[in-house]
């Protein structure tokens, strides 16, 4: 226990120096924010929930000791990293008799889990430039004012910035859970087995989210700001689903392997066959089943997969 209480301040100052680094206002500093949930995350994976608790207790402490005032955003970011690892290290004994086999928590739901905490890191961050929509958005033409002269481009990123920071926010989670997961794995640690990636699959309530966030996105004030974040994390949610049926056609196409990078770079713009790819959309829309959309890919792009049952989590 003494040990998991050590890793687990460790980790809470490492994340504490990083969060602490955007105040430089240099460049790479704000790449070092974003990777301040990396240590908690490692810490949880590798030494248990616990130890990312502890981590993210203390990360928020440490900022708010130094900063002198208790930021919300930091606080989300931190016990939003200790949520994933937790998670992520979630399972229960097979429903069929599988002996000391385990179902782990779907990889799918932690993808979406990753989308709803870069939605609330979103809602954290916006009383720091207003509590309404006009002070809002007056704090955000204050702030690019002062790095952008066009005036139609101020106005541009006034609305596209808080749907790019819920996606690029979305993405982080994603990119420090994977990152942390590889590292633990390296040393030995990571106690689940290395997910199929390419086997994502999204829960059945993720296209009514979608739906409703849309919606809810048009309406005035804080609302319709905050609902729109929550859609761009959840188009970022689907994205990541696509890229994983992308991945699993390129693995298990006939192409030589020196070929295949043409398919993540451009490849699919320039081919004649990329209707294939369009076909697994129309799946998305409508049931979030990656394996649905990878038996409608298009003869070019994979071979047979045998069917396989996705279990759900009450």
């Amino acid at each position: 226990m003494l040990q998991v209480i050590f890793i687990g301040l460790a980790a809470g100052v490492a994340a504490a120096l990083l969060f602490a680094s955007v105040s430089s206002g240099a460049l790479a500093a704000v790449f070092l924010f974003y990777l301040a949930p990396l240590p908690i995350l490692i810490a949880a994976l590798g030494w248990s929930h616990v130890a990312g608790l502890i981590a993210a207790a203390s990360a928020t402490a440490i900022v708010a000791i130094f900063s002198g005032a208790f930021l919300v955003a930091v606080a989300v970011i931190s016990f939003g990293a200790w949520w994933l690892g937790y998670l992520s290290l979630l399972a229960r004994p097979m429903s069929n008799g599988g002996g000391a086999a385990l179902q782990w928590y779907p990889i799918g739901r932690l993808v979406l889990w990753a989308g709803v905490i870069g939605t609330v890191v979103v809602m954290a961050a916006i009383p720091n430039f207003g509590t309404d929509q006009e002070s809002l958005q007056a704090g955000l033409r204050k702030t690019y004012g002062r790095i952008v002269r066009d005036q139609s481009t101020i106005e541009l990123l006034v609305v596209a910035v808080p749907l790019a920071a819920a996606m690029f926010s979305t993405l982080t989670n994603l990119l420090n859970l994977w990152l942390a997961a590889r590292v633990v794995k390296i040393s030995g640690r990571l106690a689940r087995p290395w997910p199929d990636l390419s086997a994502l699959t999204l829960p059945r309530a993720a296209p009514v989210l979608l739906a409703v966030t849309m919606a809810a996105s048009l309406l005035p004030n804080l609302l319709g700001i905050v609902s729109g974040a929550g859609a761009a994390s959840l188009v970022t949610v689907y994205a990541v689903l696509g890229l994983a049926v992308l991945q699993w056609a390129i693995v298990r196409s006939p192409l030589p392997a020196c070929m295949r990078p043409r398919w993540y770079s451009h490849g699919p713009f320039s081919s004649s066959r990329w209707w294939a790819l369009l076909r697994p959309c129309s799946t998305f829309a409508c049931g979030s089943r990656a394996d649905a959309a990878r038996r409608n890919c298009g003869p070019d792009a994979m071979i047979a997969l045998e069917e396989r049952e996705i279990w759900s989590w009450k």
